[in-house]
């Protein structure tokens, strides 16, 4: 008796199925610290919303500069970072961020700018942030998607929300460890 192609082929990939899952199931967690707490896919979405809403509204406010100016949410708490000409500036942020639809608390980490900025100083920095960002993802104990860089001057600014406190440490020793990073700040937070 001959089996049809279909009903072959269907077996071979149930069968190929159970054991991907067996294999899975069996693996041990790797664990580098206490677990993040649990987000959802309609959390996440919500969070997005409400990033994207603080942006336009910092991008529409004339006294505000938000280039410099970044943004992330988890669970309705609002993360501002990055670099402000002044306090006003810092303070209306804030305030603007307050007024968005969705937001249930902000952190501002906002920084004063020291100094004046040269296109050459400008430049150096992007290529400080883009060496920290490369460092950070090819660092495996660090969720690095998670965490924000910004530089001025050679100072570099981090921020985001990582899952322990082991995270934030070895996120501030690779980002020392860059050639031109003067100072490295830490506005990061442990996820609640």
């Amino acid at each position: 008796m001959k089996n049809p192609l279909g009903l072959r082929i269907l077996t071979t990939t149930l069968a190929g199925v159970m054991t991907i899952s067996m294999v899975a199931c069996s693996k041990p967690a790797e664990t580098t610290g206490p677990a993040a707490p649990n987000i959802t896919v309609g959390t996440e979405l919500d969070d997005s919303v409400v990033t994207t809403r603080v942006k336009s509204a910092l991008l529409e406010d004339a006294d505000i500069k938000s280039f410099d100016i970044k943004v992330e949410t988890r669970k309705g708490e609002v993360m501002l970072s990055g670099f402000v000409d002044n306090l006003t500036q810092s303070d209306r942020a804030a305030t603007l961020t307050r007024s968005v639809e969705g937001v249930k608390a902000v952190d501002n980490k906002l920084v004063l700018k020291t100094g004046t900025t040269t296109a050459g100083n400008k430049l150096d920095d992007s290529v400080i942030t883009t060496k920290v960002k490369a460092a950070l993802i090819a660092d495996n104990s660090i969720k690095s998607l998670d965490i924000m860089v910004v530089t001025r001057k050679g100072e570099v600014q981090l921020s985001g929300f990582v899952n322990n406190q082991g995270q934030i440490d070895r996120a501030m020793e690779v980002t020392r460890g860059i050639e031109g990073v003067t100072q490295v700040g830490n506005d990061m937070s442990i996820k609640k």
